[in-house]
This record gives C-alpha cells, sequence and structure tokens, in this order.
C-alpha cells in the first residue's frame, strides 16, 4: 500500500502527528520499533505537561502567563534556547489542553510533595500510559494503520527530499515510498556506544530510565545525511535516580524527590552542590549531571525522620540506621567522614522556624560551602536514611534542527516531505537543563504542527 504519511516513532509527539495528519484525510502508516507491550517511548513514563493559562483552566489553579513560562525556561536553560521556537510552544500550549481531552486523555488535580505544580502543570489521569492508550484508541478509530517491532534503519534523502523509508518488521525488510515523513523516533540514549562518545567511558555508569528503543538509528541515518542538526551531544535530561533501578526502563517511580530536604555528599562523604537552590521542578533535572561529575558517577542522599514525610517516595525503601555511623557503614561510606560533614552542616544551619517545604523558605546555612539555601534543617533526629544516586537519563538533546513548521532542512535549504517533533528536535528549545513537563509540551504542539504540515503536503500532491 502507498501511504500518505509515515511516522516513524509511537510516542507522544508521533501520534499527535498521526493523529493530525489522519483528520486532515491523509492515509498514516506508524512505524514503532518497541513491541505492543511497551509502545510509547518515553511518554508512557510521564505524568504530566506543563501549560499556559491567563486564568483557572480545568486542573490548573491560578494563572501561568507566558512570561511567567519563558522566565522559568530560561532560568533552568540558562538562555540556551531557540527564542521563537520556545515562544511558539509556549503560546500553544493552551489550546493543547483541549486537544489532548478531545482526543481522549483526561486530567486530575496536581499531586501533593515537592512538585509545586498545581499552577503550571496538568496532571495525567493514569499516568503516560493512559495518554498513550488514548492516542492508540483514537488512531485506530481514525483508520491509521500501526506496526509494532517495526525498526526503520534508514530515512533516505534524495535531491532534498525523502525518497524511502527502509524498515525491518517480522523479521522481513521493506522499502516504502511514502509522500511525507514525520520523524519522531526520540534521541540517542539507549546506545551506549555513542553515549560514551559523548562523554567518556563513565556513561557506561549512567542507567537509562526511558525506552530502551531509542537508540538514535534514524537521527544517526540522518545526520549522516547531512540534515542539519541542533544540540550538544552531552546535553540531556538527566536525573539523579535511585541507584538499585535497572539499567533500562525504571521510570519515573525511580526517580528521587529528597534532595531538596536532604544533603548529597560523594564516596568521599563531601558535599558538593546546593540541594536547597530553587523549587524542585526547577532544579530536579541538573542532579543527573551533577552525580554524574562525582567519582564513579554515584552519589549519596542523607535524610533525618522528621525529612522523611516531606517528598514523594521512591519504588524502593530508603537505607536505615540509627546513626550516622551505622548508616555510613551500610552505604560503604567512611563513617568518621560522614559524621564530620553533618555536624559541620548542622552547625551551619539556623533555627528551622518558618520552615516551608512547598516554596523558598529562606532557611540557609551561614558560613557552608556550599551553602544550602532553602529548607537547611540539621539532620539530627533518628532514624537516618539514605539513598544511593545515580545518574539517570531520559532523553539526549542532540536532534534535527527544525523551523516554526517542524521541517528539517540541509544544506540551508528545506528538506520538502521531512518533518520531526518531540525529543529528536527538542534541543533546538532545550539546549540544556530542563523544565518539568516541557518535553510532553514539546512534542504535542510540535506533533500537531508536523502532523498538519506533513498531511497538506500529501493531500497535495495527489491533488
Amino acid at each position: 500500500m502507498h501511504w500518505d504519511v509515515v511516522v516513524v516513532g509511537g510516542g507522544n509527539a508521533a501520534l499527535c502527528a498521526a493523529i493530525t495528519a489522519a483528520e486532515k484525510g491523509a492515509s498514516v502508516l506508524v512505524l514503532e520499533s518497541a513491541p505492543k507491550a511497551y509502545r510509547g517511548g518515553n511518554s508512557r513514563h510521564t505524568r504530566n505537561f506543563r501549560c499556559m493559562h491567563a486564568t483557572p483552566l480545568g486542573v490548573l489553579e491560578d494563572n501561568y502567563t507566558e512570561q511567567a513560562y519563558w522566565d522559568d525556561l530560561i532560568k533552568v536553560t540558562a538562555g540556551n534556547t531557540d527564542e521563537q521556537l520556545a515562544r511558539l510552544t509556549i503560546a500553544q500550549s493552551t489550546s493543547c489542553l483541549q486537544w489532548m481531552q478531545d482526543h481522549g486523555v483526561r486530567f486530575q488535580p496536581s499531586l501533593s510533595g515537592t512538585l509545586s505544580l498545581a499552577r503550571t502543570n496538568a496532571f495525567f489521569l493514569g499516568g503516560g500510559k493512559a495518554l498513550i492508550n488514548a492516542y492508540y484508541r483514537t488512531a485506530q478509530a481514525l483508520g491509521i494503520e500501526v506496526l509494532y517491532e517495526a525498526e526503520v534503519s534508514d530515512v533516505v534523502l534524495d535531491n532534498e527530499r525523502v525518497k524511502a523509508v527502509h524498515y525491518t518488521h517480522q523479521a522481513q525488510q521493506y522499502r516504502i515510498e511514502p509522500n511525507a515523513v514525520v520523524v519522531a523516533s526520540g534521541g540517542f540514549q539507549a546506545d551506549l556506544d555513542w553515549l560514551a562518545q559523548a562523554w567518556g567511558p563513565q556513561a557506561r555508569n549512567f542507567l537509562i530510565r526511558g525506552t530502551p528503543y531509542n537508540r538514535g538509528k534514524v537521527l544517526r541515518s540522518l545526520l549522516d545525511q547531512g540534515v542539519q542538526s541542533v544540540g550538544d551531544p552531552t546535553q540531556c535530561h538527566a536525573v539523579a535516580i535511585d541507584g538499585r533501578a535497572p539499567k533500562f526502563d525504571g521510570g519515573i517511580v525511580t526517580r528521587l524527590d529528597c534532595v531538596p530536604f536532604s544533603i548529597v555528599v560523594n564516596q568521599n562523604a563531601q558535599r558538593f552542590y546546593d540541594e536547597g537552590e530553587d523549587v524542585w521542578p526547577k532544579r530536579y533535572a541538573i542532579w543527573g549531571r551533577l552525580v554524574a561529575a562525582q567519582p564513579d558517577q554515584v552519589g549519596y542522599a542523607i535524610i533525618d525522620a522528621k525529612a522523611k514525610q516531606q517528598f514523594m517516595p521512591s519504588v524502593f525503601p530508603p537505607i536505615e540506621a540509627n546513626t550516622i555511623s551505622a548508616l555510613a557503614q551500610k552505604l560503604g561510606l567512611e563513617p568518621e567522614a560522614l559524621e564530620s560533614t553533618i555536624a559541620q552542616f548542622n552547625q551551619a544551619c539556623p533555627p528551622s522556624d518558618g520552615f516551608s517545604p512547598l516554596e523558598l523558605d529562606g532557611l540557609s546555612t551561614e558560613g557552608l560551602e556550599p551553602p544550602k539555601r532553602n529548607w537547611a534543617r540539621p539532620i539530627d533526629q533518628p532514624p537516618y536514611y539514605g539513598y544511593v544516586l545515580r545518574t539517570g537519563v531520559t532523553f539526549t538533546y542532540l536532534g534535527l534542527k527544525v523551523d516554526e513548521q517542524a521541517q528539517c532542512q540541509r544544506g540551508g535549504q528545506k528538506i520538502a516531505n521531512l518533518w520531526a517533533a518531540g525529543e529528536c528536535m527538542a534541543g533546538s528549545i532545550l539546549g540544556e537543563g530542563y523544565l518539568a513537563g516541557i518535553g510532553m509540551t514539546i512534542g504535542t504542539v510540535f506533533g500537531r504542527i508536523a502532523g498538519e504540515r506533513a498531511g497538506d503536503y500529501a493531500l497535495g500532491l495527489k491533488g
């Protein structure tokens, strides 16, 4: 069968593109490399998306203006973003909420705890897997064809247009020549050799918290053919996760949210960064890189009994002991070194009046380097708890450069029938850092744009 539009990938951005193109009347084929049970890429591990709104909107409280959204993005990326594409994403996020609901997604009130996102982020009822399932039901109703375990090896370019797509399915190789192609197949984080090329051998100690199927084959194919790239291969969405997580696909439940209420030390039992720099949704994504810079790419978060209920628990229980010395031994740290670090920290803490876990409370250490600028309370109430932290990579930022129409380019010219959406182009907006929920926003906005443009182009060829 000849397809008007082929979508490479099976996550949020891919499905938004496929649905939008199909609703315009295009015939659509989705090529998903994962088995059906693992469909959805990293999207199935998500739980919310970040949404601008002028007034309370559905489950979103108060307001979240374009300027506030922009300020948050600038802060976490240190200005390393394409302003045009970023502002487009922000501006269109509001309309995404209703579109998502119209296509089967349901929302719930914000989770409590350290996220503090009731104003900025809309949470999916049932999480990312429910969202993905809703979109696949919509796709089926629209007649979209989906092939699982269909791995694309090449997107072949000729004279600034896609000539063919090569993929393998059920041990057979196929070549198809669609009118238009949308690439939404994510980053390359599951290819550990490629990660090690960018980061060095320490990358082999990283855990891949996202899907093991995002190995960057299509990205590599297009970059090798001269498609314009964006982003630094060492930049990625990397968070501190529980060291007991599996090598691949641990997902969001392995993330540790205890950092703002802890001290974090390395193997030498020394602190190395301000744990209370800002509210957690604006800082959780820097901790993967911070841990990656430590010996053996490992850190240790230490809390006491009064902090244990201040954050959402990990899927794994913490390591527990009644003394700091005993906890150090269980963690494999030098007991005297950890006791000394905690004693210095406790001495630098201010009186604890005014502790406020959901906002910047100004409880800052004095005379300590690095400081802890908020939520600095002594670690002095047994039992004591510890978590081993490792770098968990969600997705990489090296990707395909696109314009406001989500269209790819080569040699300064647009590729007539190639668009990209989602994590494979998010590096345009996320040059570094991360803002909770913005990955799903980028995927939804650019998935819809790519699907609309690809559909228009493909149907235009048919007259």
